[in-house]
This record gives C-alpha cells, sequence and structure tokens, in this order.
C-alpha cells in the first residue's frame, strides 16, 4: 500500500491543529507566541494555556476555560472562539473523512453531518447575512489550507465524469480499473468527490492493495444500489459494506460540494474536501492536478470542467500546460462536439502536444504518460 500524502505533508511550524501537536510544541519549545491554533479542544489544556507565553498566537474556534481565554487576550493573542449551534466547524484544521460525513447514517443520511450541513447552507445561502457568509468562506478557506498541506509534494492525477454513471455498468467499472491503475502507478487520484463516474474512480484508488478480484465483487456488491437516488442512505449503505470487508484501501481526495448537496460525497475517498462555494471547488480541483486530467464523458459538468482546464493551459498561467485525457470519441466528437473546439484552441500553442482524444478508457493511463514526456 502507498503512503498517504498525508504523512508527507509539512504544513507551517507555527501550525497546530491537533492535541498532539499543542503538547509537543509547549513541551519542546516552551511557548506558544506567533502560533496559530486551530480548531483543537483545550478546555484540558488550562493549565498549559495560563503557564505558557501566548503573545501574538492565534486561536481559532479552540474551546477553552474562561479563565484560559482571559490571559491569552492578556498576553495579546488573538482568540476567535467556537460558534454555536452550527453543524460544521468553520475553523477545522484536517479534511473531511467518510465517516466523519456519514456519521449517524444507521439513523438515515437525513441525520448525518453532510445532511445537516447542507440544510444549514439551504437556510442561509439566500438571507444575506454576511455573517453565514462569513462562515462560508472561512470554512472554505480552512479546507483550502488543509488540503495544500495534505497534497504537498504528491503527484496528482483528477479524474472528471458524470453523476449519472450507474454502478453496475461497463462504464462504472471501466472507471474504477482506471482509478486503480493510476493509483497503482504512484498517483493520488482526485475527483469531484460525488456519485457516479467519480465515485467509480475513488473506488479504484481504494482497491489499488487488493488483487484484482476484489474490485469486480465490489462492483457486484454495489450493483445493488445503482444510484444514490431515490435513497442516498441505501446507497452510502452499501459502500459502507465494501469498506467493512476490505478495510484498508488506498487513498484518494474527493472534491464535492454542498452548493450541488442533492449528490452527497461518496465514501471512497479517503479524505474529503467539501466546500460551500462551488466555484473554488471547481478551480482548486482543476489547479491542484498537477500530473494531469483524464475527462470521461460526462454533461454540462463536464464540458465546463474541460475549458476551467483548458483556459490555464492555453494561456499557460500555471506554468507548462498539464495533459488533458478526454474518454469516448464519439461522446466528445459527436454528442457533445467539445474536442474540435479544444483542438483548434490549442493549435499551434505548446497545449497542443498535451491534449489526446482516445476511444477506450483503458487508453487513458498510457496517453498520460506519453502526454506527460
Amino acid at each position: 500500500m502507498q503512503t498517504s500524502p498525508a504523512h508527507a505533508a509539512h504544513h507551517d511550524e507555527r501550525e497546530i491543529e491537533t492535541v498532539e501537536d499543542f503538547d509537543a510544541t509547549v513541551s519542546s519549545r516552551g511557548t506558544l507566541a506567533g502560533h496559530r491554533v486551530q480548531g483543537v479542544d483545550l478546555t484540558d489544556r488550562t493549565r498549559e494555556l495560563l503557564t505558557t507565553d501566548t503573545s501574538g498566537a492565534v486561536f481559532l474556534g479552540c474551546p477553552m476555560r474562561d479563565e484560559a481565554a482571559a490571559k491569552i487576550r492578556g498576553d495579546g493573542a488573538l482568540v476567535f472562539p467556537p460558534v454555536p449551534h452550527l453543524p460544521f466547524n468553520p475553523y477545522r484544521g484536517r479534511l473531511y473523512t467518510p465517516d466523519e460525513l456519514f456519521a449517524a447514517l444507521d439513523k438515515g443520511y437525513e441525520q448525518t453531518p453532510d445532511a445537516l450541513a447542507y440544510a444549514w447552507f439551504q437556510r442561509t445561502k439566500a438571507d444575506g447575512d454576511i455573517y453565514a457568509s462569513m462562515l462560508r468562506a472561512v470554512h472554505d478557506d480552512s479546507i483550502s489550507d488543509a488540503l495544500d498541506e495534505l497534497l504537498r509534494g504528491a503527484r496528482v492525477v483528477g479524474v472528471m465524469g458524470g453523476h449519472a454513471m450507474a454502478r453496475g455498468t461497463a462504464a462504472y467499472g471501466g472507471a474504477a480499473r482506471l482509478g486503480r491503475e493510476l493509483s497503482r502507478a504512484g498517483f493520488t487520484v482526485a475527483t469531484g468527490g460525488g456519485p457516479g463516474a467519480m465515485e467509480a474512480a475513488n473506488l479504484g484508488a481504494y482497491a489499488a492493495p487488493y488483487e484484482d478480484a476484489m474490485l469486480e465483487e465490489a462492483c457486484e456488491l454495489l450493483a445493488g444500489s445503482p444510484s444514490f437516488s431515490p435513497s442516498i442512505t441505501d446507497w452510502a449503505v452499501r459502500a459502507f459494506e465494501v469498506r467493512t470487508r476490505w478495510p484498508k484501501g488506498n487513498h484518494s481526495i474527493g472534491i464535492p460540494t454542498w452548493f450541488y448537496g442533492h449528490e452527497p460525497p461518496n465514501a471512497f475517498a479517503s479524505h474529503i474536501a467539501k466546500y460551500f462555494a462551488n466555484a473554488t471547488r471547481e478551480d482548486g480541483l482543476l489547479a491542484r492536478s498537477n500530473a494531469g486530467v483524464v475527462f470521461l464523458p460526462g454533461a454540462a459538468g463536464t464540458v465546463q470542467e474541460i475549458f476551467d482546464n483548458a483556459t490555464p493551459n492555453y494561456y499557460e498561467s500555471r506554468g507548462e500546460p498539464t495533459p488533458m485525457v478526454l474518454v469516448d470519441r464519439e461522446h466528445w466528437t459527436e454528442r457533445l462536439p467539445t474536442w474540435p473546439l479544444l483542438r483548434a484552441l490549442a493549435r499551434e500553442r505548446p497545449m497542443e502536444a498535451r491534449i489526446a482524444l482516445v476511444d477506450r478508457i483503458e487508453e487513458a493511463p498510457e496517453a498520460l504518460k506519453r502526454l506527460a514526456d
């Protein structure tokens, strides 16, 4: 099994995101001056806070006792207290896990933190309350920071495709095998984190450490609930049955959004960067796919992603163009003729050598490798 990118991440040494980090910093340095403590429960660290210099520190959403808060404010530290009655933590220092977002699934998906956060978003997104919009912005920035820390040094391949791809279909199996091959080749697979093609690619990456037969068995099990409609609960339960049966899957990234909250996140991405702002999510996913992007057949959302990715490649605004592989010639030349326009844009520019159209999903990994050479 590959090493998770989380093991290789090196965030700013002043950032403290766990109780363990807090204890180690106090023990080894004897000071918290100038540090950033993010989303750490310090209720049981009153003695340390009272006896340690916290001048210039910032505490973001850290529960603590009143006497500790008064003392560190006296040191000149900034204290942003936890926000009560929210179904999410805007100051969280780490990405989500499937277990976090689907907690209480046994009571029905509607009771999970993921569904409750979406319900909060629906209530507040159009009410014009700057407080709610600020909380969403702080949350999304925290997620971006955690995502950058996780992926530092990783070779990331994005896999884009539609949410409508049903479990049990040949297309779903092909997308899963693609995710498995990319993961086995040492890439970190990143998707939009939702159902359909996105779930399939994350499933494939999850299956990478196992024998090939495992993926076939997993796909058969999942086919019992082919879609998240009409029951997200049944759909998610099937995924967790796979994870329970094969618990040591490989890592991958899912980057979904509550903007499309009717689409649940899939349970096979080990790290989930869920955003409120879809534009931030879309750009962030493509920008972090530094080893290229594979575009499976999709509709409007996937077409948008193709040109969101093509634009910085065209202008070279992120440096050298990165590979783009479109899968299914008929889909991208006849049904949704995106390829002719992409090829016209790329003509006589450096990105021309970084785009490819293939007929079959099995050709995508080799095309990706060829474009990167």
